[in-house]
């Protein structure tokens, strides 16, 4: 488990064909790799990945074709990705519960400058826009963020400058994709009141 709050921003540095899926290498400054082991999880830019190996301050992970055809970003050599590292109990819950599995994937419309702060209207798959609503938490490349207007599929999205320096948001333009993680709890509602 994940609270979307973005340590550090990495660098892809390696990609290797892994009968199609890739192995990548990933460069970090400030996520801290000290109390990382092989096998524990790491989420870029909000895809829950496992750690195979550890070289100073990057990792290496394996990256299915499964997980490559459902997101966006981890398959392009020197792409900025959000990092965190898995929660562990003692920690704060900043953000809100992100799994790290990402439900799809969403189309930028406008990422518009509003002086204080800059607001991000993003398009949902429709599958999903069910799960979105005002003022609940959505993940957005492995940013736990708060959703201001939901209007059908599409939703904005406020952020402050802070986020936009720490996460590889800052680099969003119209027409670009992003993953997107719909709130767990409303997908157990949902599956709850059996309406799948």
């Amino acid at each position: 488990m994940f609270s979307g709050i973005i340590a550090d921003v990495g660098r892809i540095t390696n990609t290797a064909d892994r009968e199609g899926g890739l192995r990548l290498t990933i460069d970090t400054n400030a996520l801290g790799l000290d109390d990382v082991l092989l096998g524990d999880s790491i989420a870029v830019n909000g895809v829950c990945l496992t750690v195979i190996a550890l070289d100073g301050y990057a990792f290496t992970v394996d990256v299915s074709r499964e997980t490559l055809d459902c997101t966006v970003g981890l398959d392009t050599l020197g792409a900025a990705v959000n990092l965190e590292k898995a929660l562990r109990l003692s920690d704060r819950l900043g953000g809100h519960l992100v799994s790290g599995h990402v439900d799809g994937v969403g189309d930028v419309i406008a990422f518009d400058d509003l002086g204080e702060s800059w607001k991000l209207t993003i398009r949902a798959p429709q599958a999903l826009a069910k799960f979105i609503a005002p003022k609940g938490s959505v993940t957005v490349n492995g940013v736990s963020l708060t959703t201001n207007r939901v209007e059908g599929s599409e939703f904005d999205l406020n952020l402050i400058p802070h986020t936009l320096q720490m996460t590889n948001l800052k680099n969003l333009v119209a027409g670009a994709q992003v993953n997107l993680e719909v709130d767990l709890i409303a997908r157990y509602v949902e599956r709850m009141l059996g309406k799948e």
